[in-house]
């Protein structure tokens, strides 16, 4: 038995990282989610002093990425957790959705043990595959007890959950962390501390989230362009939507006749969260607001903290009756 400390599970759900092509030198034509969780690790070269333990959560395209594998994982994330042989947990991913699960996750558990997501822009049959280095370093971060929280490693680079996204389709160095910056750098297994995480919000728990996709509440994402009316609103609000996030211009700005559209469906009940389709930076309140702001979160995450206080407040609803 391990003792305290020793151990790192990483927990797989297909991606890139996983993918296969039909020979070494394709890095664009392949079929993501092929090999397993334990065969990843096994390529990663990881510290002696480290147990890694592997588990294969789902095995899937994360462009395909669902509410159940999130239920699953934060269920997992918190088992796991509550070894107290295990130091931290990593969990392989794809890129396409991976900006989105690391928020969720961090929105909904909170633990005292670091929680680190990895994924790879090439194949593991690519000749030049950068999932084993990028692997290798969430492992190492993840055994770091100071670096509790959620966090995403990629190209060397550590990113804060709220503050990552995937900002180019197929370049290595894929993610950016925006104006915040990124959280620190590795290289050759060593960690350079450029800032601390960002303090998250109370996390909601596993519990509030529904074992039925069904359950999950709908919410859609809409922007505001020019030319804008209300019909996509309309129709949302008929198929029976309970949120939209709006990606507004410039400072969270909407156009006129999308406004009154989605004015008009707050009155029917239909939540609604403006994030900016800016591609950095942050909504400053300027005076009267009609709608609520996500501040400095892209539509995506918004979308996540919609999903979520929408759970949070049914649960709450059911709790009293």
């Amino acid at each position: 038995m391990q003792s305290p400390g020793q151990v790192i599970v990483v927990l797989g759900t297909g991606g890139t990282i996983a993918g296969l092509a039909a020979t070494p030198a394709d890095n664009l034509d392949y079929r993501a989610a092929q090999v397993s969780v334990a065969a990843l690790v096994a390529s990663a070269q990881t510290p002696a002093s480290l147990a890694v333990e592997s588990e294969q959560v789902a095995q899937i395209d994360s462009k395909d990425m669902d509410f159940a594998t999130w239920r699953a994982l934060a269920l997992r994330l918190v088992h796991h957790a509550l070894r107290p042989e295990v130091a931290g947990i990593v969990i392989t991913h794809g890129t396409d959705t991976l900006e989105e699960t690391a928020y969720f996750l961090s929105r909904v558990v909170a633990l005292a043990k670091p929680v680190v997501l990895s994924a790879a822009m090439r194949p593991a049959s690519s000749i030049d595959a950068d999932g084993p280095r990028n692997l290798a370093d969430a492992i190492v971060l993840a055994a770091q007890p100071a670096w509790y929280g959620v966090a995403v490693v990629l190209a060397g680079q550590v990113h804060a959950a709220r503050d990552v996204r995937k900002t180019h389709p197929h370049r290595l160095d894929a993610f950016s962390s925006g104006e915040s910056g990124t959280v620190a750098n590795i290289a050759a297994g060593e960690i350079r501390r450029l800032r601390a995480l960002p303090a998250g919000a109370d996390a909601v728990g596993v519990a509030v989230l529904p074992p039925s996709e069904s359950a999950w509440p709908w919410v859609e994402i809409l922007t505001s362009t020019a030319g804008s009316d209300g019909r996509a609103v309309d129709a949302l609000v008929r198929a029976g939507v309970d949120g939209i996030v709006v990606a507004a211009t410039g400072n969270g700005t909407l156009h006129r006749r999308l406004g009154a559209a989605l004015d008009a469906a707050v009155g029917r009940g239909v939540r609604v969260l403006r994030s900016t389709r800016c591609l950095d930076g942050s909504i400053v309140a300027a005076g009267s607001e009609t709608f609520a702001s996500a501040r400095d979160l892209t539509p995506v995450k918004a979308r996540i903290e919609l999903i979520l206080s929408l759970l949070v407040e049914r649960r709450s609803a059911q709790a009293i009756s």
